[in-house]
């Protein structure tokens, strides 16, 4: 594929020949700006409201069981039994769920 050469001044030369012709190019028309601009809408941001529990999680992250917030020691007792039970690790972390409103 060979490409046309063009030169810029021979371009110019043929554009300012037309121009004094009266001969030249169609402009595109303006698009007409309406009086009122539309108004955007935005995303009415929720309330997301969380509770916060104690979870018993194993060694590979899985959520073995749920305690309320104010039952940490039960949450430790019940990671240990597992630990001694199943001779793997289990822990207690903190869980945040969210409450739904009804």
């Amino acid at each position: 594929m060979a490409r046309k050469v063009v030169n810029r001044k021979e371009l110019r030369a043929e554009a300012d020949a037309a121009r004094d012709a009266g001969i030249t190019k169609p402009k595109k028309a303006a698009k007409a700006k309406s009086a009122t601009p539309r108004k955007s809408r935005k995303k009415i941001p929720t309330e997301v409201r969380l509770k916060a529990f104690w979870g018993v999680f194993n060694q590979s992250l899985k959520r073995i069981a749920l305690f309320e917030y104010s039952q940490r020691r039960q949450a430790d007792k019940k990671a240990s039994e597992l630990t001694e039970k199943h001779n793997s690790p289990h822990f207690v972390q903190p869980v945040k769920e969210v409450i739904e409103e009804a």
